[in-house]
């Protein structure tokens, strides 16, 4: 890596926490010179912090001398006389700066979202203030006809054992366990058997309740109140929702706001997209 340029994003992370000995701290730190033109320590971190992953464990000591060289063979290429402003180049550079100044509105937005009130208040809106609905704990008997389910409800009533008829008539894979299914959500089953549990009182035995899957005799074992997550649990994502929500909220508002006008596709050259040899021109 140490001889060699390294193939570098087009944006950089925008904020840098790297621990540096104290001489060190600076970004104007002058680390090389060429031909009179200075490479900092802040040129360094910006092309550690767009290094793809795969250089990002590599030790110090490696990403130093790999950046340095990089930087310096750069400096001494960009100065040739082979180097040439070219239309690709000045519209690169244009697309780069833009693209890293919206990066660092949308970088400024997103961290103004978050406060722990901000995060306290969406994780009460969405996981207590109107509930998580209802688990259900249940089993079943699945056998191929109504005929048959139709039986093992009579059976049932004159007080056969659920488990253990479902251990000898059930073609379901739980049917070895006594048929039982475990806690499950609103949505998790198919929508026949969902419909038919959500109507149950614990104890109650079903009819038969037709699906894809044949014919189910269904015992509600047990029900509860769908538990919260702890905040930690989903803090991270609640932080993610609430970036993502005001930075859509603030771009459209700022492009409401804007005067954007765009060539009616219709009279636009399309084609031109895939014709990279204009930027040759």
């Amino acid at each position: 890596m140490a001889n060699s340029l390294f193939k570098l994003g087009a944006a950089a992370v925008l904020a840098l926490s790297v621990a540096l000995p104290a001489h060190a701290q600076s970004l104007d730190t002058v680390v090389a010179t060429v031909d009179g033109t200075d490479i900092t320590l802040g040129h360094m971190l910006v092309v550690r912090s767009g290094l793809p992953e795969q250089y990002q464990q590599l030790p110090d000591d490696v990403l130093w001398d790999g950046i340095l060289d990089q930087l310096v063979q750069q400096a001494v290429l960009s100065t040739d006389d082979k180097a040439k402003e070219s239309t690709q180049v000045k519209l690169a550079i244009e697309n780069e700066r833009r693209a890293l100044l919206a990066a660092e509105t949308v970088k400024a937005v997103a961290e103004a979202a978050v406060s722990d009130d901000a995060v306290r208040s969406a994780y009460d809106a969405q996981y207590t203030a109107d509930g998580l609905g209802k688990e259900f704990n249940a089993s079943h008997i699945l056998v191929e006809t109504e005929a048959e389910a139709e039986e093992l409800v009579t059976e049932l009533n004159g007080g056969a054992d659920f488990a253990e008829l479902a251990k000898t008539k059930s073609t379901g894979p739980s049917g070895p366990n006594g048929g039982e299914l475990g806690w499950f959500g609103a949505g998790m089953m198919v929508e026949p058997f969902q419909k038919a549990v959500e109507t149950m009182s614990v104890g109650d035995i079903s009819g038969p309740v037709q699906t894809q899957f044949g014919w189910h005799v269904i015992k509600l074992n047990d029900l509860r109140d769908k538990a919260a997550p702890a905040l930690d649990e989903v803090r991270d994502e609640i932080v993610m929702t609430l970036q993502q929500t005001a930075v859509q909220e603030y771009i459209d508002e700022k492009l409401t706001s804007a005067s954007v006008t765009r060539m009616d596709k219709a009279e636009a050259p399309i084609e031109a997209i895939s014709n990279l040899q204009l930027l040759e021109q």
